[in-house]
């Protein structure tokens, strides 16, 4: 008889609602329909580089299902081919070794591009990688979800709630800015879902004389407030993203942030009513997820489970089509999926009215969708 499967699981990257779902769903799923052994890796791959593992028993993934964070901690910094305690050197040979001694099948990685980029170069070393998508960006290339990704989006659509009332009260400009890094999907959803009168994204360049023209129309036409959300890469026509700081040691070393206050400082200089800005900053990754990101989870996680059990090795799981699917982690490795032309919430949104801080937007994007299809 051969023997049962070993296999590893870690969480990489930024945290994200869901991770223990994940977590869950992967080690119950492999050893209930696989009998499998699961060792847990703490913080990412810095378990891999530091030999810290423990093992994962049924008992110790019960109850964790609605608990934000991971029981494994995670690392944004822990790279095999560039470890940061030890000026950069490449140590990838020492994970081989510590994983052949662990008498690994494979390992689960659960992270975005930068974590399934990692997990791709050790694949071509001879190890065993599956994917799953985490992100509460959203952006992720070849899965149309990753689990978190709801769960920021509440929170967001809960703030911009919140703020509705307090602009009205004082007659202010609120300008809400949010994660996402160089795609604008949480400021898109939630700004659509809070009833943004200015959505802001990276996707799309900004005009500061557009966004001014709105809130003075309002404040003239009696609506003598409006709430912003923008995206934190968003940028001005011909402008720059604001960078907030950068991290050398970090395999993603911008930290973007602060376009908010950029934004409050030039708005002032136009409109009537007094500008007020907030960054939500780490509070949209934090919380229990919401019930669709734990129903996600858990389906990543046993589909990832069944493909270990399959050998279906160098790929991640994929949402496509409201469908399971899985691809190469070469096509998700350091790749953003941003927002199209002819993204339906996009179309939605302008329809409703709600300004992109573009001018003549609408028939601009219509041009755009028409050479996007002749293409």
């Amino acid at each position: 008889m051969s023997r049962a499967l070993r296999v590893g699981v870690l969480t990489g990257g930024g945290d994200a609602p869901g991770l223990n779902a994940v977590i869950r769903a992967v080690t119950k799923s492999l050893i209930l329909q696989h009998n499998a052994e699961v060792l847990g890796f703490e913080e990412g791959f810095m378990g891999m580089i530091e030999k810290r593992v423990r093992p994962l028993s049924y008992r110790d993934v019960s109850g964790i299902l609605t608990r934000g964070g991971t029981i494994l901690g995670t690392n944004n910094k822990a790279n095999p081919f560039g470890y940061y305690k030890r000026g950069g050197a490449d140590v990838s040979a020492q994970v081989k070794r510590y994983y052949e001694d662990l008498g690994l099948d494979a390992v689960i990685v659960i992270g975005g591009d930068g974590t399934m980029a990692i997990a791709h170069g050790l694949q071509q070393l001879g190890l065993n990688f599956v994917g799953v998508p985490k992100t509460i960006d959203n952006d992720l290339v070849g899965t149309s979800r990753t689990f978190g990704f709801d769960t920021a989006v509440a929170i967001v659509t809960d703030a911009v709630d919140r703020l509705h009332s307090t602009a009205q009260a004082h007659n202010r400009v609120m300008i809400v800015e949010t994660m996402g890094r160089y795609a604008g999907w949480i400021a898109l959803y939630a700004g659509v879902a809070g009833g943004a009168d200015v959505i802001l994204i990276p996707e799309f360049e900004y005009d500061i004389k557009e966004i001014a023209r709105v809130c003075t129309e309002r404040e003239s036409g009696g609506q003598n407030f409006t709430i912003v959300v923008v995206a934190e890469g968003a940028r001005p026509v011909g402008g720059e993203m604001a960078v907030q700081e950068i991290i050398k040691d970090s395999p993603d070393p911008i930290r973007l942030g602060g376009i908010c206050k950029i934004l409050e400082t030039q708005l002032e200089l136009h409109v009537r009513s007094e500008v007020r800005s907030v960054i939500l900053g780490h509070v949209q990754r934090g919380g229990t997820p919401t019930p669709y990101d734990r129903n996600l989870a858990t389906v990543f996680g046993s589909y990832a489970a069944s493909m270990v059990a399959d050998g279906a090795f160098g790929r991640m799981v994929a949402l496509q089509e409201g469908h399971l699917t899985s691809i190469p982690l070469e096509e998700v490795a350091g790749k953003v999926r941003t927002i199209s032309a002819d993204a339906p919430v996009l179309a939605a949104a302008l329809a409703v009215g709600t300004s992109f801080g573009v001018p003549d937007f609408k028939h601009r994007l219509v041009g755009t969708q028409a050479s996007a299809k002749m293409s």
